[in-house]
């Protein structure tokens, strides 16, 4: 009778073994993920590559957001037209661009929300000697005038005021700009007419563009410029052997993701500073918000700290404020978690995408908006916890009050003129390399510079997952690697890790594509790990107990 008895018993514990084993893997899974309905979004390309890598980190959770990069321009009239269920701009509607105004969805059914700052940098494609510059600086009226064809030569003495350490090359100089509508236009023409007005309204009038010229998201067409189609396409212009002598307008993750240079733009101040996180913060310390959290960047053109970094600007995404035929409140939930991520621990990774974190008082602002979306989980956020590097317990702008001030050879008249790395540069050679680059499988090294001062440039780090998403876009993340400066000016690049392979020297390379990181919420690692841990324990001890039930039955 026992022996009879004992295979039921023993049925019934491994049947509890794999309940609890159901449960508790189950326990971890994300709840919403069997909730959420698939949302699409278009618009900017200047922020698509922190959109793209967001939209990639929910994943996990059961979310599917597709977002395609056509352009701010395309992105506000599909998103008024009801074609997506949200868009992206650097600029909002209402403008009057070029004698025509852009004016909002009819229903006034929607409102801004900023998602990311980061800087309108100048990426550029210049050799000395075969040597890749790393180390070019910009006047913003040298800037204006060789994208309104005034300078149109490398070795111009304007340029060559403004870089006394490196002799220059006679070469032809290849303005690449935005073909479509585009925010990025919108904020670099924004900053020309702000400040050099006269040079942009006169190259406008040549273009057949009425004056004052002021803004605009499309580019005067006029001979010896170069137009190419979103943020991609000029970047990859650029990044090409046969473009030396290029030079274009997009935002800083774009070439930091090539491992392409950017130019140092002077500043009000008479320094000059490169788009980096902390001098973005900086700058949009002196941004006026409007009551609907649109920029008033004209004050941060002027600003007087040395360390500002004058293109800098905000990126907004257009909700949904009431349901219609196409959005409904099932997809307001997927867009409010959405924004409360990347709003929160999304901020975490700007600075490694190329862009700048949002400082406290949008974050909260952008919380707000959130619910304001038809169907918003409404989740009590406590932002505290978000370790974004802005956050301080006094309410300043902790990123903004640690930036360092500008070296001494930044500063225009100054003793020489920095080199990559921050050094004065002595030689008339070029800097160091560009940073890590690599395909969708392998990472290759930035070659080092050579010349006065120059460092080697870091090495690609990783496995790439290349360029994803539903459009065109970089893939994001940095290359890891060491930096030498050699005694002559050649440095080494150091070893690249994981699938890199270290490159280096004094060729001065150039670069193909970029590795990308997942950045996972703060206690994923944890929840892998015991789920890992769990399934281990049911392969290990699952098959000698179904032995034993099965020995057991005969």
């Amino acid at each position: 009778m026992t022996s009879r008895v004992r295979p039921v018993g023993r049925l019934g514990g491994l049947a509890t073994a794999l309940a609890l084993l159901a449960v508790v893997v189950g326990g971890f899974a994300p709840a919403s993920a069997q909730a959420y309905v698939a949302i699409s979004g278009s618009g900017s390309t200047w922020s698509f590559n922190a959109i793209d890598q967001w939209r990639k980190n929910v994943q996990q959770f059961g979310m599917r957001v597709n977002f395609s990069g056509t352009g701010s321009t395309d992105g506000r009239n599909q998103f008024k037209n009801k074609q997506v269920d949200f868009a992206v701009s650097e600029i909002p509607y209402g403008l009057t661009d070029g004698g025509v105004k852009d004016y909002p969805p009819e229903d006034g059914n929607f409102a801004y929300m900023p998602i990311v700052a980061g800087g309108t940098s100048l990426m550029y494609n210049l050799k000395i000697g075969g040597t890749r510059v790393t180390n070019l600086r910009l006047s913003g009226e040298v800037v204006t005038k060789i994208f309104t064809r005034k300078i149109t030569m490398w070795n111009d003495a304007a340029i060559a005021a403004d870089n006394p350490s490196l002799k220059l090359p006679a070469r032809q100089i290849t303005p690449v700009v935005r073909s479509d509508g585009s925010g990025s236009t919108a904020q670099f023409t924004a900053y020309m007419a702000a400040q050099h007005g006269a040079l942009w309204d006169d190259f406008c009038r040549q273009a057949g563009r009425a004056t004052p010229c002021g803004f605009t998201s499309n580019y005067p067409s006029l001979k010896g410029v170069i137009a190419q189609d979103k943020s991609i396409g000029v970047a990859n212009y650029v990044r090409q052997d046969q473009s030396e002598g290029a030079i274009t307008y997009v935002e800083y993750s774009y070439a930091k993701n090539a491992g392409f240079p950017v130019a140092k733009l002077l500043n009000a101040k008479g320094y000059y500073t490169g788009p980096t996180a902390q001098a973005v913060a900086v700058a949009l310390l002196r941004a006026k918000i409007n009551t609907d959290l649109t920029q008033d960047l004209t004050q941060v053109y002027t600003d007087q700290d040395p360390r500002t970094y004058p293109m800098s600007s905000y990126s907004y995404m257009i909700l949904p404020t009431a349901t219609s035929d196409r959005f409904n409140d099932q997809k307001g939930r997927t867009l409010s978690d959405f924004a409360y991520y990347f709003l929160c621990e999304g901020q975490q990774s700007a600075d490694r995408l190329g862009f700048s974190p949002l400082p406290i008082n949008l974050v909260q602002a952008g919380l707000t908006q959130v619910g304001r979306i038809p169907g918003s989980t409404k989740k009590p956020t406590d932002i505290s916890k978000c370790n974004n590097p802005t956050f301080s317990t006094d309410g300043t702008n902790t990123l903004a009050k640690t930036a360092p001030q500008p070296a001494e050879c930044d500063r225009k008249g100054g003793p020489a003129q920095c080199d990559a790395n921050g050094n004065t540069s002595t030689g008339t050679g070029g800097g160091g390399g560009g940073g890590g680059t690599g395909n969708k499988n392998n990472a290759t090294g930035g070659g080092g510079g050579s010349g006065g001062g120059g460092a080697g440039g870091a090495n690609g780090a990783g496995e790439s997952a290349g360029a994803g998403g539903t459009s065109d876009g970089v893939a994001a993340g940095d290359g890891a690697g060491g930096d030498g400066a050699g005694a002559d000016g050649g440095g080494d690049g150091g070893d690249g890790s994981g699938d890199g392979s270290g490159g280096g020297g004094s060729s001065g390379g150039s670069a193909q594509a970029v590795p990308v990181s997942v950045d996972l919420p703060p206690n994923d690692g944890t929840l892998l790990i015991i789920v890992a841990a769990v399934l281990m324990v049911a392969v290990v001890a699952g098959p000698p107990l179904a032995a034993r039930f099965m020995r057991g039955g005969r």
